[in-house]
C-alpha cells in the first residue's frame, strides 16, 4: 500500500488538489484507492464532499494507475487529461472526515486514450459513478 506521503510521485496534482490519500491495489485493468475527506478539502462545502470533488477523485485514482505503471517501467510519470465525462450518477455525497474508497476498471485502451468506468463507494455502499475518457500524453 502507498500512503498519502508518497502519493505525489503517481499523480501530477500537488495540493490541494490531491484527492486520493492512498493506493490499495494496483493492477493491469484496475486500481482502486482511498481517500480520507478533510474538512477543509477545496471542495467540501456545507460539510459535504461535493460533485466535482468525487469526479476529480475518480480522475486522480485513473491517473495513479497510470502513474504507478510508469513508475514500474521506471519511465517518468505522464500527465493524462480528462477529455470526456458520460453517465455520471452521484447518488450521495459523503461528508467531511470519513474516507472513501474509488476503483477504477479500464473498458477500453486504444493508443494514447483511455476509456475507463470508475465508482465511488464508502463502507460498501456506492456514491457515485461514472465513465471517463482520458488522453495520456506521449513523451518521447
Amino acid at each position: 500500500m502507498i500512503n498519502k506521503e508518497d502519493i505525489t510521485e503517481y499523480i501530477p496534482q500537488r495540493p490541494p488538489i490531491v484527492m486520493i490519500s492512498r493506493l490499495l491495489e494496483a493492477g493491469e485493468k484496475n486500481i482502486r484507492t482511498g481517500f480520507d475527506i478533510a474538512a477543509d478539502n477545496v471542495f467540501v462545502e456545507g460539510g459535504l464532499l461535493q460533485a466535482p470533488g468525487l469526479v476529480e477523485n475518480i480522475a486522480q485514482t485513473a491517473a495513479a494507475r497510470v502513474g504507478y505503471l510508469a513508475r514500474q517501467q521506471n519511465v517518468p510519470v505522464p500527465l493524462g487529461f480528462i477529455g470526456a465525462i458520460q453517465n455520471l450518477e452521484v447518488i450521495e455525497l459523503p461528508q467531511a472526515g470519513t474516507s472513501l474508497e474509488t476503483e477504477i476498471v479500464i473498458e477500453h485502451e486504444v493508443f494514447n486514450a483511455t476509456v475507463v468506468h470508475g465508482s465511488v463507494k464508502q463502507e460498501g455502499r456506492l456514491l457515485a459513478q461514472c465513465d471517463m475518457k482520458i488522453f495520456v500524453s506521449q513523451t518521447k
